[in-house]
């Protein structure tokens, strides 16, 4: 079985880590798969949104601690575009126009917990677990983790968990920011997928210019934000889901989103 498998339906692709054996820690195949997916799946129209998740028991332990001997042994300058490769794909995941959903199966830890605070959205089972973990290891962080989660919950916050290396539970997690919701495991498909599914069926356009917005508004000034807005709001403007909208808005129906 491949260490990534990707599924379509519905206008949800779902990619999912399969090395449930290790928790799915990263394999150079995941790297690969995911570069590769996530960019192709962002110009593909025919889907609305990219949900990521992990097989068997766990979503993401991080790297592989058992090759990690190996990678140290590089020289530097080696070892760093290594790494700086590896973080293209946070980027990717940023800069896509697709909204992203973690589907937090389980245990997130590292790059891992990195992975999931670069999605848009995140979905927690009641039993998934969260830690930086990196200082246990002897390293300081990747995968923009420092960027994203101070972010989500703030410094303070994040600066005890990668201090501690702790590991928190899912309601904490929602507690303070780090997960939008907290569900069931017996419910985390049928909840990330029905959720995925309603953001897929949105104008597709829209959702991507949203996307930006939101991006652009955690580092630029209000003015930066505003005029980005008024590109991107006369963009949509034009779009024949727009029209569309409008359209079904008057006729009182329900529109129907091509999305272009």
């Amino acid at each position: 079985m491949p260490d990534l498998i990707e599924t379509i339906e519905d206008g949800v692709a779902t990619l999912t880590l399969n090395r449930p054996e290790s928790l799915n820690a990263l394999s150079g195949e995941i790297r690969l798969g995911l570069l590769e997916s996530i960019h192709r799946l962002g110009h593909d129209d025919s889907v609305g949104c990219i949900v990521l998740t992990g097989s068997g028991r766990g979503f993401c332990a991080g790297g592989d601690v058992k090759t990690m001997a190996g990678r140290s042994a590089k020289v530097f300058e080696e070892r760093a575009e290594g790494i700086r490769q590896s973080n293209r794909i946070p980027m990717l995941m940023h800069a896509t126009p697709k909204v992203i959903i973690g589907m937090i199966n389980g245990v997130a830890v590292g790059a891992g917990l990195s992975m999931a605070a670069a999605c848009d959205i995140r979905i927690a089972g009641r039993s998934a677990r969260f830690g930086t973990g990196f200082i246990r290891i002897g390293l300081s962080g990747d995968w923009g983790g420092t960027w994203t989660i101070t972010r989500l919950i703030g410094t303070a916050k994040a600066r005890e968990l990668f201090f501690t290396g702790d590991i928190i539970g899912a309601e904490e997690a929602a507690h303070i920011g780090l997960v939008n919701r907290v569900v069931e495991d017996s419910e985390l498909l049928d909840t990330t997928m029905a959720l995925a599914r309603r953001i897929a069926a949105l104008p597709k356009v829209a959702l991507g210019y949203t996307k930006r917005n939101l991006a652009a508004a955690e580092t630029g000034d209000f003015a930066a934000s505003l005029e980005l807005e008024a590109v991107h709001q006369a963009r949509c403007s034009q779009t024949e889901d727009h029209r569309e909208a409008v359209a079904a808005f008057k006729e009182k129906r329900k529109p129907v989103f091509k999305g272009r």
